[in-house]
């Protein structure tokens, strides 16, 4: 993309992120692969996707944290693991255009490098990092919250950790692996999927939805339950 234009669409992403546009040239950095810093003596963006990584992260945490306040920790760092992935912030940075914003040496352009998740992924926390050096820690805060964690079903995300959770819990405390049966029924265009999940035989949790995945992730959510309690029952008569 010519100069003047990519400079314009960067200031139009300054402007979004709901600050002056007066620095651009320090947003620039946040754009400099280590490809390209390499070829043309430039300074990469490594440095400031550090930050950003953290930066990130904590915004993340104390969203959870003040959102989620009937979750333990242990739920609370899958839904944060998931918010913060590369697939995650690179489907973001590429809705945003940083496809056309990133700096990449010519080897690496070769490759379709500015389409890589990796790299789309660092160039949005170096943003942040930007963001949060020259505007402050809320500022940053209210992009990630706008611009990326709006545009994510989080609950979908931590649906989607019930399956393995419950693999790992039986495996580990009973030695089996979940058998998941599914039926459905409506038209083809709105069916509606229920999912049985039996744990050694007995059924342990029943879901419906729209999606047979999104049915079976609802089931385990429910056996996790049911062991949960069991488990804690169990622990509770040894102790006596």
């Amino acid at each position: 993309m010519a100069g003047e234009r990519r400079r314009a669409r960067l200031r139009a992403l300054i402007d979004r992120a709901g600050v002056k546009a007066d620095t651009v040239d320090r947003f620039e950095a946040a754009f400099i692969h280590d490809s390209a810093a390499a070829e043309r003596d430039l300074t990469s963006n490594e440095r400031l996707e550090f930050l950003g990584d953290a930066v990130l992260g904590l915004v993340t945490a104390r969203w959870l944290y003040d959102g989620y306040a009937d979750e333990d920790e242990g739920v609370l760092a899958k839904r944060k693991a998931a918010i913060v992935a590369d697939s995650a912030i690179a489907a973001t940075a590429r809705r945003l255009g940083f496809e056309d914003l990133v700096d990449v040496g010519s080897g690496e352009r070769a490759h379709g490098g500015a389409r890589r998740a990796s790299i789309l992924g660092d160039a949005f926390e170096a943003f942040v990092a930007v963001l949060f050096r020259e505007h402050g820690l809320e500022a940053a805060a209210t992009f990630i919250l706008q611009e990326h964690i709006a545009h994510m079903d989080v609950e979908q995300a931590a649906r989607a950790d019930a399956k393995t959770e419950l693999q790992e819990l039986t495996q580990a405390r009973l030695q089996c692996t979940p058998q998941y049966h599914e039926s459905h029924e409506g038209p083809a265009h709105a069916r509606t999927f229920t999912s049985t999940v039996q744990v050694s035989g007995e059924v342990l949790g029943t879901g419906t939805g729209p999606s047979k995945k999104a049915a079976q992730q609802q089931a385990a959510a429910a056996a996790l339950n049911a062991l949960s309690e069991r488990f804690g029952r169990t622990h509770a008569t040894q102790e006596n």
